[in-house]
């Protein structure tokens, strides 16, 4: 009976050690995920997230980027934001942050087409996946940016490389300039198009962090390329100017709280906001 406890302890022992070492073994990595919606928007813009192996299947995979890209970002989390399913071409996609579609959804990794979601990533690389607007056709090219960041002061000339992933003739993937879309910046238009070549030449704003992207040309639809600015420096009028929209942002709070206490007091007269 002795030795029967002392072998079952050392069974539970050594699987206990085993357990532990698995666990302290799990992989993970700290990598960039965007995410372009249904509407062509970026809903994630080179996002840092850490991944973890969700599926437990011992290694880091695109699938695993995107869902705790889901967790971390997306309001209700993975469990309602994303979703895959097994199918005859493997694991595939069958939600991209809350949106179906019919499972036209695209996804690539470090601005080259992946082969399936099981495909491994490591540490600082970029997953990119997007959500089809044509599902008629698929004709939604993927575009991305020479540059993924960028840094500049306040009124340097800022040059991007714009490009779309494609295939020749004989499917060998090839990469080619995008002409004439327009750069935006936090979404709004620069009036800068790109050339033949792809590239456009534009001015930093003022201090802080943006987003650069770029509208579709006309007659083709792209994915929304991503690229982070980051600028430093402001001069007199920027500082005029937060100061002005922070009065105006405190006077439009007591206003609002006003008239939300007039309509409690007298909801039948009080006007509407």
């Amino acid at each position: 009976m002795k030795r029967f406890l002392s072998l079952a302890i050392a069974v539970i022992m050594i699987f206990g050690t085993l357990t532990v070492a698995f666990a302290a073994t799990s992989p993970e990595a700290e990598l960039f995920v965007s995410i372009a919606t249904k509407s062509g928007k970026l809903a994630l813009a080179y996002e840092k997230i850490k991944v973890t192996d969700t599926d437990k299947d011992g290694q880091l995979t695109i699938n695993d980027a995107l869902y705790c890209a889901h967790d971390a970002k997306f309001d209700g989390k993975a469990a309602k934001g994303y979703g895959t399913s097994e199918t005859q071409y493997g694991l595939s996609l069958t939600k991209l942050w809350g949106e179906e579609n019919n499972m036209g959804f695209g996804y690539y990794l470090n601005n080259a087409a992946a082969w399936s979601l099981a495909d491994a990533v490591k540490t600082n690389d970029h997953v990119y996946a997007f959500t089809y607007t044509d599902t008629k056709d698929f004709s939604d090219t993927y575009s991305y940016f020479n540059k993924n960041t960028a840094e500049a002061e306040k009124g340097d000339e800022i040059t991007l490389t714009l490009s779309i992933a494609g295939f020749d003739d004989n499917y060998n993937p090839v990469t080619k300039p995008v002409e004439k879309a327009e750069i935006t910046i936090d979404g709004e238009g620069t009036g800068c198009y790109t050339d033949k070549k792809g590239n456009a030449t534009f001015t930093a704003p003022r201090g802080g962090t943006y987003t650069v992207s770029a509208k579709s040309p006309s007659g083709t639809i792209i994915t929304p390329p991503v690229c982070i600015l980051t600028t430093t420096g402001q001069d007199a009028s920027d500082i005029f100017n937060d100061i002005i929209e922070s009065i105006k942002a405190f006077f439009t709070d007591i206003f609002s709280s006003f008239l939300s206490k007039i309509t409690e007091i007298f909801p039948n007269i009080a006007p509407k906001v």
